[in-house]
Protein backbone atom coordinates (compact mmCIF):
# COMPACT_ATOMS: atom_id res chain seq x y z
CA UNK A 1 0.00 0.00 0.00
CA UNK A 2 1.10 3.56 -0.97
CA UNK A 3 2.28 6.04 2.00
CA UNK A 4 0.63 9.40 1.06
CA UNK A 5 2.85 11.95 1.07
CA UNK A 6 1.99 14.48 3.50
CA UNK A 7 1.99 18.28 3.01
CA UNK A 8 0.55 19.15 6.00
CA UNK A 9 3.38 19.09 7.22
CA UNK A 10 6.47 22.01 7.38
CA UNK A 11 3.73 24.68 6.11
CA UNK A 12 2.97 22.34 2.98
CA UNK A 13 6.45 21.85 2.14
CA UNK A 14 8.01 18.71 0.88
CA UNK A 15 11.28 17.65 2.73
CA UNK A 16 14.23 16.80 1.27
CA UNK A 17 14.10 13.34 1.49
CA UNK A 18 10.48 13.32 0.17
CA UNK A 19 11.71 14.98 -2.67
CA UNK A 20 14.53 12.81 -3.26
CA UNK A 21 12.33 9.83 -3.18
CA UNK A 22 9.67 10.66 -5.82
CA UNK A 23 12.93 12.38 -7.70
CA UNK A 24 14.29 8.48 -7.95
CA UNK A 25 11.22 7.36 -9.76
CA UNK A 26 11.06 10.12 -12.31
CA UNK A 27 14.92 9.97 -12.68
CA UNK A 28 14.49 6.03 -13.82
CA UNK A 29 11.60 7.00 -16.28
CA UNK A 30 13.84 9.73 -17.62
CA UNK A 31 16.45 7.09 -18.22
CA UNK A 32 14.26 5.09 -20.27
CA UNK A 33 13.73 7.77 -22.79
CA UNK A 34 17.59 9.13 -22.57
CA UNK A 35 18.87 5.52 -22.50
CA UNK A 36 16.56 4.97 -25.97
CA UNK A 37 17.70 7.53 -27.75
CA UNK A 38 21.64 6.81 -26.95
CA UNK A 39 21.37 3.13 -27.76
CA UNK A 40 19.18 3.47 -30.74
CA UNK A 41 22.15 5.92 -32.15
CA UNK A 42 24.56 2.69 -32.62
CA UNK A 43 22.04 -0.07 -33.26
CA UNK A 44 19.75 0.86 -35.79
CA UNK A 45 22.11 0.08 -38.70
CA UNK A 46 22.67 -3.33 -37.55
CA UNK A 47 18.92 -3.98 -36.81
CA UNK A 48 18.11 -2.81 -39.97
CA UNK A 49 20.64 -5.36 -41.28
CA UNK A 50 18.83 -8.03 -39.14
CA UNK A 51 15.68 -7.22 -40.31
CA UNK A 52 16.36 -6.74 -44.14
CA UNK A 53 15.40 -2.94 -44.43
CA UNK A 54 18.28 -1.07 -44.68
CA UNK A 55 16.13 1.69 -47.42
CA UNK A 56 13.62 2.04 -44.75
CA UNK A 57 15.61 2.78 -41.47
CA UNK A 58 14.51 6.44 -41.43
CA UNK A 59 11.06 5.13 -41.02
CA UNK A 60 12.16 4.19 -37.61
CA UNK A 61 13.22 7.41 -36.43
CA UNK A 62 10.63 9.19 -37.70
CA UNK A 63 8.03 7.08 -36.40
CA UNK A 64 9.11 7.20 -32.57
CA UNK A 65 9.87 11.50 -33.55
CA UNK A 66 6.24 12.46 -34.65
CA UNK A 67 4.57 10.78 -31.54
CA UNK A 68 7.09 11.89 -29.34
CA UNK A 69 6.55 15.04 -30.44
CA UNK A 70 2.60 15.24 -31.03
CA UNK A 71 1.96 13.21 -27.56
CA UNK A 72 4.20 15.87 -25.45
CA UNK A 73 1.54 19.17 -25.20
CA UNK A 74 -1.34 16.78 -24.48
CA UNK A 75 0.75 14.68 -21.74
CA UNK A 76 0.94 18.94 -20.33
CA UNK A 77 -2.68 19.76 -20.67
CA UNK A 78 -4.35 16.27 -19.53
CA UNK A 79 -1.71 16.54 -16.12
CA UNK A 80 -3.19 19.44 -15.44
CA UNK A 81 -6.86 18.63 -15.79
CA UNK A 82 -6.23 15.15 -13.85
CA UNK A 83 -2.87 14.86 -12.12
CA UNK A 84 0.20 14.13 -12.88
CA UNK A 85 0.52 10.62 -11.50
CA UNK A 86 -1.70 9.08 -13.65
CA UNK A 87 -0.32 10.56 -16.95
CA UNK A 88 2.88 9.76 -15.92
CA UNK A 89 2.36 5.98 -15.42
CA UNK A 90 0.60 6.18 -18.72
CA UNK A 91 3.70 7.18 -20.01
CA UNK A 92 5.48 4.46 -18.75
CA UNK A 93 3.45 1.64 -19.90
CA UNK A 94 3.01 2.96 -23.13
CA UNK A 95 6.90 2.96 -23.27
CA UNK A 96 7.00 -0.45 -22.08
CA UNK A 97 4.57 -1.86 -24.42
CA UNK A 98 6.11 -0.09 -27.22
CA UNK A 99 9.61 -1.27 -26.03
CA UNK A 100 8.36 -5.46 -25.52
CA UNK A 101 7.03 -5.00 -28.99
CA UNK A 102 9.68 -3.65 -30.63
CA UNK A 103 11.96 -6.22 -29.38
CA UNK A 104 9.65 -8.94 -31.09
CA UNK A 105 9.47 -7.33 -34.27
CA UNK A 106 9.80 -9.52 -37.81
CA UNK A 107 10.40 -6.53 -39.82
CA UNK A 108 11.36 -2.58 -39.85
CA UNK A 109 8.11 -1.67 -40.95
CA UNK A 110 6.96 -3.42 -37.56
CA UNK A 111 9.45 -1.93 -35.69
CA UNK A 112 8.76 1.66 -36.88
CA UNK A 113 5.04 0.78 -36.04
CA UNK A 114 5.96 -0.41 -32.40
CA UNK A 115 8.58 2.59 -32.13
CA UNK A 116 5.61 4.93 -32.36
CA UNK A 117 3.91 3.24 -29.57
CA UNK A 118 7.33 3.58 -27.60
CA UNK A 119 6.96 7.39 -28.82
CA UNK A 120 3.31 7.75 -27.20
CA UNK A 121 5.55 7.47 -24.01
CA UNK A 122 8.69 8.94 -24.61
CA UNK A 123 6.33 12.34 -25.45
CA UNK A 124 5.40 12.26 -21.64
CA UNK A 125 8.31 11.26 -19.30
CA UNK A 126 10.37 14.63 -20.08
CA UNK A 127 8.15 16.92 -19.64
CA UNK A 128 6.22 15.20 -16.85
CA UNK A 129 9.31 14.96 -14.67
CA UNK A 130 9.89 18.76 -14.80
CA UNK A 131 6.24 19.50 -14.57
CA UNK A 132 6.14 17.02 -11.13
CA UNK A 133 9.02 18.39 -9.77
CA UNK A 134 7.32 21.96 -10.10
CA UNK A 135 4.73 20.81 -7.97
CA UNK A 136 7.27 20.10 -5.34
CA UNK A 137 9.84 22.29 -5.48
CA UNK A 138 9.64 26.38 -5.64
CA UNK A 139 11.09 27.85 -8.85
CA UNK A 140 14.36 29.35 -6.64
CA UNK A 141 15.45 25.75 -5.45
CA UNK A 142 13.98 23.96 -8.51
CA UNK A 143 17.25 24.29 -10.57
CA UNK A 144 18.97 21.96 -8.11
CA UNK A 145 16.99 19.11 -8.43
CA UNK A 146 16.86 19.40 -12.61
CA UNK A 147 20.37 18.91 -12.36
CA UNK A 148 19.53 15.58 -11.42
CA UNK A 149 17.64 14.60 -14.47
CA UNK A 150 21.14 16.40 -16.41
CA UNK A 151 22.94 13.45 -14.77
CA UNK A 152 20.55 11.28 -16.10
CA UNK A 153 21.15 12.71 -19.70
CA UNK A 154 25.07 12.59 -19.24
CA UNK A 155 25.54 9.02 -18.21
CA UNK A 156 22.86 7.88 -21.19
CA UNK A 157 25.49 9.62 -23.83
CA UNK A 158 28.58 7.60 -22.46
CA UNK A 159 26.31 4.49 -21.22
CA UNK A 160 23.76 4.10 -24.30
CA UNK A 161 26.51 3.83 -27.19
CA UNK A 162 28.42 1.01 -25.56
CA UNK A 163 25.72 -0.43 -24.58
CA UNK A 164 23.73 -0.19 -28.03
CA UNK A 165 26.92 -0.93 -29.56
CA UNK A 166 27.43 -4.26 -27.18
CA UNK A 167 24.01 -5.64 -28.02
CA UNK A 168 23.88 -5.18 -31.75
CA UNK A 169 27.52 -6.86 -32.28
CA UNK A 170 26.18 -10.04 -30.26
CA UNK A 171 24.76 -12.78 -32.49
CA UNK A 172 22.69 -13.79 -29.37
CA UNK A 173 22.12 -13.39 -25.63
CA UNK A 174 20.55 -15.37 -23.21
CA UNK A 175 18.98 -17.64 -26.53
CA UNK A 176 17.74 -14.26 -27.76
CA UNK A 177 19.04 -12.33 -30.76
CA UNK A 178 21.46 -9.67 -29.27
CA UNK A 179 19.79 -6.61 -30.94
CA UNK A 180 16.58 -7.26 -29.59
CA UNK A 181 17.99 -6.52 -26.02
CA UNK A 182 18.55 -3.38 -27.19
CA UNK A 183 14.58 -2.86 -26.63
CA UNK A 184 14.49 -5.70 -23.68
CA UNK A 185 16.69 -3.93 -21.49
CA UNK A 186 14.11 -1.29 -21.18
CA UNK A 187 11.93 -3.56 -19.52
CA UNK A 188 13.37 -4.28 -15.64
CA UNK A 189 13.96 -0.56 -15.62
CA UNK A 190 10.51 0.48 -16.62
CA UNK A 191 9.12 -1.95 -14.52
CA UNK A 192 10.79 -0.81 -11.36
CA UNK A 193 9.90 2.97 -12.17
CA UNK A 194 6.46 2.09 -12.23
CA UNK A 195 6.89 0.67 -9.01
CA UNK A 196 8.39 3.53 -7.24
CA UNK A 197 6.06 6.10 -9.00
CA UNK A 198 2.93 4.33 -8.16
CA UNK A 199 4.30 3.95 -4.55
CA UNK A 200 5.45 7.05 -3.59
CA UNK A 201 4.09 9.70 -6.03
CA UNK A 202 1.20 10.68 -4.20
CA UNK A 203 0.81 14.53 -4.83
CA UNK A 204 -2.51 16.59 -3.93
CA UNK A 205 -4.17 17.24 -7.07
CA UNK A 206 -8.04 18.70 -7.27
CA UNK A 207 -9.48 17.63 -10.78
CA UNK A 208 -10.34 20.13 -12.87
CA UNK A 209 -14.14 19.65 -14.63
CA UNK A 210 -13.32 21.02 -18.36
CA UNK A 211 -13.69 19.83 -22.00
CA UNK A 212 -10.62 17.81 -23.23
CA UNK A 213 -9.63 19.55 -26.82
CA UNK A 214 -9.56 16.54 -28.82
CA UNK A 215 -10.07 18.69 -31.91
CA UNK A 216 -7.10 20.38 -30.76
CA UNK A 217 -5.17 17.09 -30.82
CA UNK A 218 -6.58 15.93 -33.94
CA UNK A 219 -5.83 19.39 -35.90
CA UNK A 220 -2.57 19.38 -34.00
CA UNK A 221 -1.75 16.09 -35.75
CA UNK A 222 -3.03 16.92 -39.01
CA UNK A 223 -0.48 20.29 -38.94
CA UNK A 224 2.59 18.31 -37.65
CA UNK A 225 2.32 14.81 -38.59
CA UNK A 226 3.29 15.80 -42.74
CA UNK A 227 6.13 18.75 -42.14
CA UNK A 228 7.41 15.84 -39.87
CA UNK A 229 7.37 13.44 -42.46
CA UNK A 230 9.22 15.80 -45.32
CA UNK A 231 11.66 17.47 -42.76
CA UNK A 232 12.68 13.57 -42.15
CA UNK A 233 12.27 12.19 -45.99
CA UNK A 234 12.69 15.56 -48.01
CA UNK A 235 16.03 14.61 -48.39
CA UNK A 236 15.37 11.50 -50.73
CA UNK A 237 11.95 13.02 -51.59
CA UNK A 238 13.23 16.23 -53.08
CA UNK A 239 12.24 19.19 -51.47
CA UNK A 240 9.95 20.74 -54.49
CA UNK A 241 8.89 17.18 -55.28
CA UNK A 242 4.84 16.43 -55.55
CA UNK A 243 5.09 14.42 -52.43
CA UNK A 244 6.97 17.25 -50.34
CA UNK A 245 4.89 19.80 -51.77
CA UNK A 246 1.72 17.47 -50.48
CA UNK A 247 3.10 17.56 -47.52
CA UNK A 248 3.45 21.52 -47.21
CA UNK A 249 0.05 22.21 -48.04
CA UNK A 250 -2.01 19.31 -45.66
CA UNK A 251 0.25 20.69 -42.84
CA UNK A 252 -0.15 23.80 -43.13
CA UNK A 253 -4.27 23.53 -43.41
CA UNK A 254 -3.77 21.16 -40.10
CA UNK A 255 -1.86 23.79 -38.33
CA UNK A 256 -4.08 26.84 -39.46
CA UNK A 257 -7.08 24.66 -38.53
CA UNK A 258 -5.29 23.92 -35.25
CA UNK A 259 -4.97 27.94 -34.84
CA UNK A 260 -8.99 28.19 -35.12
CA UNK A 261 -9.46 25.56 -32.75
CA UNK A 262 -7.59 27.18 -29.76
CA UNK A 263 -9.06 30.16 -29.99
CA UNK A 264 -12.44 28.15 -30.02
CA UNK A 265 -11.84 26.37 -27.19
CA UNK A 266 -10.22 29.16 -24.74
CA UNK A 267 -8.90 27.88 -21.64
CA UNK A 268 -10.07 24.05 -22.39
CA UNK A 269 -7.66 24.52 -25.34
CA UNK A 270 -4.29 22.06 -25.84
CA UNK A 271 -2.22 24.99 -26.15
CA UNK A 272 -4.49 27.98 -24.45
CA UNK A 273 -3.97 31.20 -27.26
CA UNK A 274 -4.16 33.31 -24.01
CA UNK A 275 -0.35 32.07 -22.86
CA UNK A 276 0.92 33.22 -26.00
CA UNK A 277 -0.51 37.01 -25.14
CA UNK A 278 2.42 36.63 -22.54
CA UNK A 279 5.39 38.23 -23.71
CA UNK A 280 7.80 35.96 -21.36
CA UNK A 281 6.15 32.72 -22.36
CA UNK A 282 6.42 33.46 -26.58
CA UNK A 283 9.86 34.91 -26.22
CA UNK A 284 11.12 32.29 -24.70
CA UNK A 285 9.24 29.33 -26.60
CA UNK A 286 10.47 31.35 -29.73
CA UNK A 287 14.16 31.34 -28.25
CA UNK A 288 14.01 27.46 -27.79
CA UNK A 289 12.74 26.71 -31.10
CA UNK A 290 15.55 28.81 -32.38
CA UNK A 291 17.73 26.66 -30.15
CA UNK A 292 16.64 23.78 -30.80
CA UNK A 293 17.50 24.46 -34.53
CA UNK A 294 20.65 25.22 -33.74
CA UNK A 295 21.28 22.74 -30.99
CA UNK A 296 20.38 19.45 -32.26
CA UNK A 297 22.05 20.58 -35.72
CA UNK A 298 25.62 20.50 -33.85
CA UNK A 299 24.97 17.58 -31.60
CA UNK A 300 24.26 15.59 -35.52
CA UNK A 301 27.00 16.90 -36.85
CA UNK A 302 29.59 16.56 -34.61
CA UNK A 303 29.96 12.64 -34.57
CA UNK A 304 29.56 13.11 -38.32
CA UNK A 305 32.65 14.44 -38.16
CA UNK A 306 33.95 12.41 -35.98
CA UNK A 307 33.08 8.79 -37.23
CA UNK A 308 34.31 9.93 -41.18
CA UNK A 309 36.47 12.87 -41.30
CA UNK A 310 38.72 11.56 -38.16
CA UNK A 311 37.42 7.61 -38.45
CA UNK A 312 36.22 6.55 -35.65
CA UNK A 313 33.61 3.98 -34.98
CA UNK A 314 30.13 5.02 -33.55
CA UNK A 315 31.37 3.87 -29.98
CA UNK A 316 33.98 5.79 -30.24
CA UNK A 317 32.30 9.06 -31.08
CA UNK A 318 29.98 8.79 -28.27
CA UNK A 319 32.95 8.65 -26.09
CA UNK A 320 34.95 11.44 -27.78
CA UNK A 321 31.71 13.87 -27.08
CA UNK A 322 31.96 13.08 -23.58
CA UNK A 323 33.49 16.96 -22.93
CA UNK A 324 30.43 18.01 -24.20
CA UNK A 325 28.31 16.16 -21.62
CA UNK A 326 30.50 17.34 -19.07
CA UNK A 327 29.84 20.80 -20.17
CA UNK A 328 26.58 20.31 -19.66
CA UNK A 329 26.42 19.01 -16.52
CA UNK A 330 28.74 21.35 -14.79
CA UNK A 331 26.95 24.27 -15.74
CA UNK A 332 23.42 23.58 -15.38
CA UNK A 333 24.27 22.37 -11.51
CA UNK A 334 26.23 25.30 -11.31
CA UNK A 335 23.71 27.58 -12.21
CA UNK A 336 20.99 25.83 -10.24
CA UNK A 337 23.12 26.30 -7.44
CA UNK A 338 23.50 29.83 -7.98
CA UNK A 339 20.00 30.53 -8.90
CA UNK A 340 18.92 29.22 -5.76
CA UNK A 341 20.93 31.55 -3.38
CA UNK A 342 20.45 34.97 -5.45
CA UNK A 343 17.47 34.23 -7.46
CA UNK A 344 18.77 35.40 -10.37
CA UNK A 345 18.54 33.79 -13.62
CA UNK A 346 18.38 35.64 -16.42
CA UNK A 347 22.14 36.48 -17.20
CA UNK A 348 22.72 32.27 -17.43
CA UNK A 349 20.83 32.13 -20.57
CA UNK A 350 22.32 35.43 -21.77
CA UNK A 351 26.02 33.66 -21.26
CA UNK A 352 24.83 30.51 -22.79
CA UNK A 353 23.33 31.30 -25.82
CA UNK A 354 26.45 33.23 -26.74
CA UNK A 355 28.62 30.93 -25.78
CA UNK A 356 26.62 28.31 -28.24
CA UNK A 357 26.80 30.51 -30.67
CA UNK A 358 30.44 31.40 -30.24
CA UNK A 359 31.40 27.35 -29.99
CA UNK A 360 29.28 26.97 -33.57
CA UNK A 361 31.62 29.75 -34.60
CA UNK A 362 34.85 27.87 -33.58
CA UNK A 363 33.25 24.27 -34.85
CA UNK A 364 33.44 26.26 -38.42
CA UNK A 365 37.27 26.69 -38.36
CA UNK A 366 38.03 22.93 -37.36
CA UNK A 367 39.62 20.98 -40.38
CA UNK A 368 40.26 17.76 -41.73
CA UNK A 369 44.11 18.07 -39.71
CA UNK A 370 42.48 19.53 -36.71
CA UNK A 371 43.70 17.78 -33.44
CA UNK A 372 41.15 16.53 -31.43
CA UNK A 373 42.27 18.51 -28.15
CA UNK A 374 40.88 21.74 -29.54
CA UNK A 375 38.05 19.55 -30.92
CA UNK A 376 36.94 18.50 -27.84
CA UNK A 377 37.70 21.85 -25.79
CA UNK A 378 35.22 23.48 -27.67
CA UNK A 379 32.61 20.28 -27.32
CA UNK A 380 32.98 21.45 -24.14
CA UNK A 381 32.47 25.22 -24.29
CA UNK A 382 29.70 24.29 -26.06
CA UNK A 383 28.06 21.96 -23.84
CA UNK A 384 28.58 24.49 -21.04
CA UNK A 385 26.46 26.87 -23.15
CA UNK A 386 23.63 24.13 -23.35
CA UNK A 387 24.17 23.76 -19.43
CA UNK A 388 23.50 27.17 -18.59
CA UNK A 389 20.15 27.08 -21.31
CA UNK A 390 17.93 24.38 -21.59
CA UNK A 391 16.28 24.14 -17.63
CA UNK A 392 17.28 28.28 -17.13
CA UNK A 393 14.62 28.70 -20.09
CA UNK A 394 12.04 26.50 -18.57
CA UNK A 395 12.27 27.93 -14.79
CA UNK A 396 11.34 31.13 -16.94
CA UNK A 397 8.14 29.85 -18.77
CA UNK A 398 7.18 28.28 -15.57
CA UNK A 399 7.55 31.06 -13.60
CA UNK A 400 5.18 33.21 -15.94
CA UNK A 401 1.89 31.17 -15.58
CA UNK A 402 -0.58 30.16 -13.17
CA UNK A 403 0.33 27.10 -11.20
CA UNK A 404 -3.26 25.21 -13.34
CA UNK A 405 -1.11 25.76 -16.48
CA UNK A 406 1.94 24.16 -15.04
CA UNK A 407 1.96 21.31 -16.90
CA UNK A 408 0.74 22.98 -20.48
CA UNK A 409 3.81 25.25 -19.74
CA UNK A 410 6.13 22.61 -19.18
CA UNK A 411 5.26 20.65 -21.88
CA UNK A 412 5.08 23.72 -24.81
CA UNK A 413 9.04 23.83 -24.37
CA UNK A 414 10.28 20.83 -24.38
CA UNK A 415 7.50 21.02 -27.60
CA UNK A 416 9.19 23.87 -29.50
CA UNK A 417 12.78 22.60 -28.84
CA UNK A 418 11.67 19.40 -30.41
CA UNK A 419 10.18 21.48 -33.37
CA UNK A 420 12.89 23.09 -33.74
CA UNK A 421 15.50 20.11 -33.39
CA UNK A 422 13.62 18.33 -36.04
CA UNK A 423 13.62 20.99 -38.48
CA UNK A 424 17.36 22.14 -37.51
CA UNK A 425 18.31 18.22 -38.47
CA UNK A 426 16.44 18.51 -41.99
CA UNK A 427 18.19 21.96 -42.92
CA UNK A 428 21.64 21.01 -41.41
CA UNK A 429 21.81 17.74 -43.51
CA UNK A 430 20.08 19.26 -46.78
CA UNK A 431 22.94 21.99 -46.58
CA UNK A 432 25.26 19.13 -46.07
CA UNK A 433 24.73 16.96 -48.60
CA UNK A 434 24.42 20.27 -51.02
CA UNK A 435 27.53 21.31 -50.33
CA UNK A 436 29.00 18.13 -50.36
CA UNK A 437 29.66 17.09 -54.14
CA UNK A 438 30.82 20.41 -55.31
CA UNK A 439 33.26 20.85 -51.68
CA UNK A 440 34.64 17.04 -52.95
CA UNK A 441 34.60 18.18 -56.64
CA UNK A 442 36.78 21.52 -55.76
CA UNK A 443 39.06 19.28 -53.22
CA UNK A 444 39.92 16.74 -56.43
CA UNK A 445 40.12 19.41 -58.65
CA UNK A 446 42.90 21.03 -56.49
CA UNK A 447 44.57 18.04 -55.88
CA UNK A 448 44.89 17.24 -60.00
CA UNK A 449 42.18 14.09 -59.70
CA UNK A 450 39.91 14.27 -62.29
CA UNK A 451 35.56 14.25 -61.04
CA UNK A 452 34.07 11.83 -58.97
CA UNK A 453 31.69 9.38 -61.49
CA UNK A 454 27.69 10.25 -61.27
CA UNK A 455 26.91 8.45 -58.34
CA UNK A 456 29.92 8.09 -56.52
CA UNK A 457 28.80 10.10 -53.64
CA UNK A 458 29.56 9.14 -49.79
CA UNK A 459 26.99 6.73 -47.80
CA UNK A 460 26.95 7.84 -44.62
CA UNK A 461 25.54 4.70 -43.25
CA UNK A 462 28.73 2.90 -45.11
CA UNK A 463 31.31 4.88 -44.78
CA UNK A 464 33.84 1.79 -44.64
CA UNK A 465 35.23 2.11 -47.54
CA UNK A 466 37.30 5.14 -46.90
CA UNK A 467 39.92 3.16 -44.92
CA UNK A 468 40.69 1.24 -48.13
CA UNK A 469 41.33 4.15 -50.07
CA UNK A 470 45.08 5.65 -50.64
CA UNK A 471 45.52 8.96 -49.02
CA UNK A 472 45.80 10.87 -52.51
CA UNK A 473 41.67 9.21 -53.21
CA UNK A 474 40.79 9.88 -49.68
CA UNK A 475 42.16 13.61 -48.98
CA UNK A 476 39.77 15.31 -51.06
CA UNK A 477 36.80 13.24 -49.70
CA UNK A 478 37.52 13.93 -46.00
CA UNK A 479 38.36 17.88 -47.08
CA UNK A 480 35.54 18.35 -48.77
CA UNK A 481 33.22 17.10 -46.09
CA UNK A 482 35.26 18.93 -43.01
CA UNK A 483 34.56 21.91 -45.63
CA UNK A 484 30.63 20.85 -45.78
CA UNK A 485 30.41 20.74 -42.28
CA UNK A 486 32.15 24.34 -41.71
CA UNK A 487 29.59 25.82 -43.92
CA UNK A 488 26.90 23.73 -41.43
CA UNK A 489 28.29 25.14 -38.31
CA UNK A 490 29.00 29.02 -39.66
CA UNK A 491 24.75 28.68 -40.46
CA UNK A 492 23.85 27.46 -36.80
CA UNK A 493 25.83 30.00 -35.24
CA UNK A 494 24.09 32.21 -37.16
CA UNK A 495 20.58 31.05 -36.18
CA UNK A 496 21.53 31.11 -32.24
CA UNK A 497 23.15 34.83 -32.38
CA UNK A 498 19.27 35.14 -33.43
CA UNK A 499 18.10 33.59 -30.00
CA UNK A 500 20.99 35.07 -28.13
CA UNK A 501 19.74 38.75 -29.57
CA UNK A 502 16.25 37.83 -28.38
CA UNK A 503 17.00 36.58 -24.96
CA UNK A 504 18.04 40.06 -23.62
CA UNK A 505 14.76 40.94 -24.32
CA UNK A 506 13.19 38.49 -21.69
CA UNK A 507 12.16 40.57 -17.78
CA UNK A 508 13.52 38.86 -15.19
CA UNK A 509 10.44 38.21 -12.38
CA UNK A 510 11.34 37.41 -8.94
CA UNK A 511 11.25 33.89 -8.28
CA UNK A 512 8.86 32.68 -5.97
CA UNK A 513 10.10 30.40 -2.93
CA UNK A 514 6.80 28.34 -2.85
CA UNK A 515 5.66 25.05 -4.85
CA UNK A 516 3.24 24.74 -7.07
CA UNK A 517 1.31 22.52 -4.42
CA UNK A 518 1.72 25.45 -2.09
CA UNK A 519 0.76 28.46 -4.77
CA UNK A 520 -2.49 26.17 -5.92
CA UNK A 521 -3.65 25.51 -2.34
CA UNK A 522 -3.42 28.93 -1.72
CA UNK A 523 -5.45 30.48 -5.03
CA UNK A 524 -7.96 27.63 -4.16
CA UNK A 525 -7.74 28.83 -0.57
CA UNK A 526 -8.95 25.31 0.33
CA UNK A 527 -6.57 22.43 1.87
CA UNK A 528 -4.80 19.98 -0.87
CA UNK A 529 -6.71 17.27 -0.93
CA UNK A 530 -4.47 13.53 -1.55
CA UNK A 531 -6.16 11.62 -4.27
Amino acid sequence: MSEPISTAENGGRLTHRQIMTVLSGLMLGMLLAALDMTIMSTATKTIADQLHGQTVQAWVTTAYLITSTISTPLYGKLSDLYGRKPLYLTAISFFLVGSVLSGISTSMYELAAFRAVQGLGAGGLMSLAIAIIADMVSPRERSRYTGYFMAVWGLSSVVGPLVGGLFAGLDTFAGIDGWRWVFMVNVPIGLLALVVVARFLNLPHRKVEQRVDYWGAVTLTAGLVPLLVVAEQGREWGWGSAASLSMYAIGVLGLAAFVWVENRMGDAALLPVRLFRRATFSLVNGVNFIMGVGMFGAMMSVPLYLQIVKGASPTESGLLTLPMTAGILVASMSSGVITSKTGRYKIFPVIGLGTVAVSMFLFSTVGTTTSLIPTMAVMLLFGAGLGLCMQTLILAIQGDVAPKDMGVATSSATFFRSIGGTVGTAVFLSILFSLLPGRIGAERAAAGLPAMPAGGGIDLNDTSFLARLDPTQKTPILDGFSSSLSTVYLVGGIVVAVAFVLIWFLKEKPLSDKSGIELRAEQQNLEPVTV
